[in-house]
């Protein structure tokens, strides 16, 4: 009897309708426009790829879709070691470690003083801290190119324009806004019971800072370095205006190596080049792509 009652519920439960269709028309529409955007995207990828491993002679046949019939590494090789970027023929090299020279301190420095700054915006709100928090989100919706005279003026007179640390001031300031706002969306969105244990605890400023703020603080954290890594290592203007001759970032090399006038254009040392340049950011996306959703879901944009 209990045999029969249990295979009669089963028998209930068991879907009757027809089985869904596994390609519908709206299903295969779908599929097409991201077989087509995906080509539209990666068509250029694929260009660069092969002709950078092409020599000049089989570029010069003007077949720019078809497959290395000599494949080389020589254009990657000189692009590193000896490509010349006006009378300097180091390679792209030389603006790849000015990068990486700008980029460490910008991103610590931006990312400590934006947190610092949400933290205090969020849950020490003092008068007129909506005002600054305003002031502060104009400054990222103005153009870059308002400020670049006034801080050339400020930088001259004291002493770091053109230096190291002109650039990564530079990068600090602009960078300022968006972490404010990011840090200071997450932290409004954590329950506010947490801050007033710690209050109540004898736990000031800093120390609430520090202990608890910045240990739950992970997942912005790590939304706001890769923004921050991809628009510093991205940035041409500030560093053809900022960083002096010395410390002139891979944009800027990249810039002067593709746009030489001397000899012959070697279009696969500008391929491998300018590969070599969005590597960087490429690989920021490919490793921490689903830790970024994971920071925008945890409070990134919130408040």
């Amino acid at each position: 009897m209990a045999t029969a009652t249990m295979t009669a519920s089963t028998t209930a439960l068991e879907p009757s309708g027809p089985r869904p269709k596994r390609l519908t028309a709206d299903r295969v529409g779908l599929y097409v426009f991201l077989v087509i955007a995906a080509a539209f995207f990666l068509l250029p990828m694929y260009v660069m790829i092969v002709t950078s491993l092409k020599p000049m002679s089989e570029i010069r046949l003007g077949n720019i879709f078809s497959l290395p019939e000599a494949w080389t590494i020589e254009p990657w090789l000189q692009a590193w070691n000896s490509a010349c970027t006006g009378l300097n023929c180091g390679g792209i090299k030389v603006g790849f470690w000015n990068s990486i020279r700008i980029l460490v301190p910008s991103v610590i420095i931006s990312i400590f003083i934006g947190a610092l700054t949400g933290y205090a915006l969020s849950l020490w709100r003092a008068r007129g801290s909506n005002l600054l928090f305003a002031v502060l989100l104009l400054g990222a919706f103005l153009p870059y190119q308002v400020f670049i005279y006034p801080l050339v003026r400020i930088y001259s007179s004291v002493g770091i324009y053109g230096t190291m640390a002109g650039i990564v001031v530079t990068h600090t300031i602009f960078g300022l806004p968006l972490m404010t706002l990011l840090f200071r969306n997450y932290y409004s969105s954590l329950p506010i019971e947490l801050f007033k244990a710690a209050r109540v605890d004898g736990g000031g400023f800093w120390a609430i800072f520090f202990r608890l703020m910045l240990p739950m603080s992970t997942p912005i954290i790590i939304v706001a370095v890769i923004l921050q890594v991809t628009g510093i290592w991205n940035d041409f203007l500030f560093g053809v205006v900022f960083a002096g001759r010395e410390n002139l970032p891979m944009t800027v090399q990249l810039n002067n190596i593709v746009n030489s006038t001397q000899g012959e254009k070697l279009y696969n040392v500008n391929m491998a080049a300018t590969i070599l340049t969005a590597l960087v950011p490429l690989v920021v996306y490919f490793v921490s792509g689903r830790w970024f959703v994971r920071g925008i879901a945890a409070g990134a944009v919130k408040g």
